[in-house]
């Protein structure tokens, strides 16, 4: 097996905490892009009938919306791409935003809100179970993401970073990743970013696949997402 190579960020003093060391071995790497692409086809293949299931229900509910939902989000490097999900929100969703910045209900350089009202029955539904997140499978299909690795901000949220939070930016952003599969919505940003920097830090492929085996339980057992 190939020894590990550490990708090395450069520092500017004063700004960053500590140097950052990244797996960036080539065994690693390669071995983690093949299982993104055998297991997101093989989750698309599997999973295609809930797919459409919950596409049904999206519809239901409001016949004027669309059943997925693309953003703009920030990937590898400050790469921009559109990160899909199943629509939770009312359409008007995005225009909504500007009122209801002030009831943010998390720390940092994120928005979260727990009765936000935007989100629509089924789009409760969808969040408390993490099943909207699965239309991601095309982002790491596509390579724009990985099944593991810190979740993408948006274009908004990274104006306001630091040179300390861009380093979660060094790497390419997952559909689940150490926060998701334990406090999640319990912490704020800068405890995020600490969790992301450690993962980047101590990521390998054994890592990899307990967090993942850990996310298929978050969707059997919720971990309070929404």
């Amino acid at each position: 097996m190939e020894a590990a190579r550490k990708k090395k960020i450069p520092v500017e003093k004063g700004q960053l905490k500590e140097e950052l060391h990244i797996n960036g071995s080539r065994f690693y790497l390669v071995s983690k892009r093949f299982i993104d692409i055998i297991a997101s086809l093989l989750g698309i293949i599997i999973l295609s009938p809930l797919f459409l299931f919950i596409a049904l229900l999206i519809k239901k509910e409001d016949p004027k919306g669309s059943v997925f939902f693309k953003q703009v989000r920030v990937g590898k490097d400050g790469k921009e791409f559109y990160m899909y999900k199943f629509r939770s929100m009312v359409s008007n969703a995005e225009e909504l935003l500007n009122d209801l910045l002030k009831n943010n209900e998390v720390s940092g350089h994120m928005f979260k809100m727990k009765d936000d009202p935007r989100v629509t029955k089924i789009g409760k539904f969808i969040r408390k179970t993490s099943i909207d997140e699965l239309p991601q499978l095309l982002n790491v299909l596509k390579g724009d993401m990985s099944l593991v690795g810190p979740r993408p901000p948006l274009t908004r949220e990274v104006a306001e970073y630091s040179n300390y939070h861009k380093q979660r930016l060094s790497v390419k952003p997952g559909c689940t990743g150490v926060w998701q599969v334990s406090a999640r919505n319990n912490v704020g940003f800068e405890e995020m970013v600490e969790m992301d920097i450690r993962y980047m830090k101590e990521r390998n492929t054994y890592f990899d696949l307990i967090i993942i085996f850990r996310t298929v339980l978050v969707l059997i057992k919720p971990n309070g997402a929404y």
